[in-house]
């Protein structure tokens, strides 16, 4: 390559420098300070140092002198929509946008310089993909659960009364989310039982969630479905499920509540807080792990297992903002005050100074 081919190359390779690593700070801001999420915030500052790296075989003297800002056609061709945003969304729209073209603008013309450049920035330009789902997705879940505090976990044959009665009582309580979990019906039916709280959950005006079964959650235009560590992926779920529905998964570690986020999870559960009374579990992460997961993301989070009246103030001492609650309320004799109870008592942890 010739002195004039060589500090071309090199000028673009500035530009789309400077454009990903600008782009990378804006959503790095946008993480830390809207989000408050610590884990999509450090996701994006390691893809920056990443980039750093990356870049680090480019003497950073060449770069800057094949810089031509004043020289610049680029700097008078404006398009009318780069001169304002109209929201927050509308920065991390336009700014993932920026990031992939300036990655692939680096990729192709750093596959001149060297094969190996071309394909460690092909890898970060992925990377930026899956951050970008997992910002967006995350953000559509906190709007459509903004208001669901409280989540119940109901089985026929562990609810004291009817399962109708006990879905009406915690709506009208303000509970926002009901997760039909039956273990032991078959397929046939589990799809008819699905069927009927479908329609006593819309009646309601409450979301609702099919355990396990994505198949079952479609049939029954269910709202979602919750996942297990041990079940299929969020990916092949969102297959049967299409769009636009809620995907939940329960974490039990930091390192599942981190994958479940880069998957595309909806929400999570964590958990298990206390031993159950509906579920066996071999061991308890307890409040610690709900503390650490709430501090590590902002998706939406329930905390889970064994919770009750008696210590749902220790579990919104954490920062846990929901819950989800299965025995506590089911064997109640009036599930609406029992579910105001709960409420009560996250509304009042939301309004001390953490």
């Amino acid at each position: 390559m010739n002195p004039t081919e060589q500090n071309r190359l090199a000028r673009i390779l500035d530009a789309a420098a400077n454009r990903a690593r600008e782009a990378l700070r804006v959503l790095e801001d946008y993480c830390r300070f809207t989000l408050n999420d610590a884990f999509l915030s450090g996701e994006l500052k390691k893809l920056r140092h990443e980039l750093a790296d990356a870049l680090a075989v480019l003497p950073n003297q060449h770069l800057l002198e094949a810089r031509e800002t004043e020289r610049d056609v680029g700097r008078e061709l404006t398009a009318s929509g780069e001169e304002s945003r109209q929201s927050l969304a509308a920065v991390l729209r336009a700014n993932c946008k920026r990031l992939q073209e300036a990655f692939r603008s680096l990729e192709e013309f750093g596959k001149i310089r060297s094969r190996e450049l071309g394909r460690t920035l092909e890898k970060l330009r992925y990377q930026s993909y899956t951050i970008e789902r997992a910002i967006t997705l995350g953000g559509l879940a906190r709007e459509r659960l903004a208001d669901v505090r409280l989540c119940v976990l109901i089985t026929e044959s562990a609810c004291a009364g009817s399962m109708d009665r006990i879905i009406q009582e915690a709506a009208a309580g303000g509970a926002g989310m009901i997760q039909l979990r039956e273990k032991s019906l078959n397929d046939k039916q589990l799809l008819e039982s699905a069927r009927i709280v479908r329609r006593w959950t819309s009646q309601a005006g409450v979301l609702f969630i099919v355990n396990d079964r994505p198949d079952i959650a479609r049939l029954v235009n269910a709202d979602g479905v919750h996942l297990g560590q041990d079940d299929m992926p969020i990916m092949e779920a969102r297959q049967i499920l299409g769009p636009d529905r809620l995907i939940g998964v329960s974490t039990h570690r930091l390192n599942q509540v981190r994958q479940a986020v880069l998957d595309g999870a909806s929400y999570i559960g964590v958990g298990p807080t206390f031993s159950s009374g509906t579920k066996d579990f071999a061991d308890f992460p307890g409040l610690q792990f709900v503390r650490e997961a709430i501090a590590a993301t902002s998706l939406p989070a329930f905390a889970i297992g064994g919770i009750t009246v008696e210590n749902i103030g220790q579990v919104a001492a954490t920062g846990a903002e929901r819950v989800a609650v299965s025995q506590a309320i089911c064997q109640a004799s009036n599930p609406r005050l029992v579910v105001k109870e709960f409420l009560k008592e996250l509304c009042l942890r939301d309004a001390e100074p953490r």
